[in-house]
């Protein structure tokens, strides 16, 4: 069967629309190939007004007519929401779920008898701007399937294959680690504010300098260690600095962080079975 769209989108909150928006704005898949459907009408409305993506009456209209159906739903509605599409899926249909410790295990029992393909999804919010992290888990489907998905959401960040039983530790590292490094950077904008400057130059400063920073590990491929050392003169500021955040064990910290936030995936997971 002809799909009218490459890709539909079953959830507008700030997953969903974060994706359509970086997808679209990056020209992977054009406006007029992208559906959307939300329970409340305005988040769809904003989004065709936005960008120029179609609306859905309902999900069954948005999945029916896409060859790739994303569910961005929280993961408590996730069974509902693929009992009620599962009727209008085909074969040549892929399901990609971003919904947080629900594992593939359930969302293939929720599909009942339908042969969709099945692949499951998490992402971050900085797709938004072009520099998501993905990990992405698709056992048992055809390589071409997963390969278009790739392409599509490789136009707005990194993706990386992983087997699904790395999929909460991927949950804890780059799904929950925005926020983590956003609360980074208030911190260092509130240190700049207190060493003087303003609050609009020193929330742009501590910006620019996260960005960089992670631009030089991705781009040398050197180790954080040595990028580390290199900054850090004997006797110098930044070796000062360093000292506080160790004795305030800032690394421990953000360790302990992304383990709570995979152990917390895992009991969504459990608790969806």
């Amino acid at each position: 069967m002809a799909r009218n769209y490459r890709l539909g989108v079953i959830g507008a909150g700030n997953m969903g629309s974060a994706l359509v928006r970086g997808i679209v704005r990056a020209g992977a898949v054009p406006a007029q190939q992208v559906i959307v459907a939300d329970p409340e009408p305005g988040r769809a409305d904003a989004l065709a007004r936005d960008l120029g993506v179609a609306t859905a009456a309902g999900n069954r209209q948005a999945a029916e007519g896409s060859l790739y159906v994303v569910l961005a739903v929280k993961p408590g509605v996730v069974g509902p929401v693929l009992a009620e599409i599962a009727p209008v899926l085909e074969p040549d249909q892929t399901v990609v779920s971003i919904a947080a410790g629900v594992p593939l295990s359930r969302l293939r029992g929720a599909l009942g008898s339908s042969s969709a393909a099945l692949i499951r999804v998490m992402p971050n919010t900085p797709a938004l701007v072009g520099a998501g992290a993905f990990g992405l888990s698709a056992p048992g489907v055809p390589p071409e399937r997963t390969q278009e998905l790739v392409q599509m959401l490789g136009a707005v960040g990194l993706v990386v294959e992983v087997d699904e039983s790395q999929m909460d530790a991927v949950t804890g590292l780059s799904g929950s680690g925005p926020a983590f490094v956003f609360l980074l950077i208030e911190a260092m904008a509130d240190g700049g504010v207190a060493a003087g400057l303003p609050r609009g130059t020193a929330q742009a400063l501590a910006a620019q300098t996260v960005l960089g920073a992670a631009k030089m590990i991705l781009e040398t491929g050197q180790h954080p260690g040595a990028l580390k050392d290199a900054v850090a003169s004997p006797g110098g500021t930044t070796i000062a600095g360093l000292a506080e955040l160790e004795r305030g064990r800032f690394r421990s910290t953000v360790l302990s962080a992304v383990q709570a936030a995979a152990a917390r995936a895992r009991e969504l997971a459990r608790a969806s079975q």
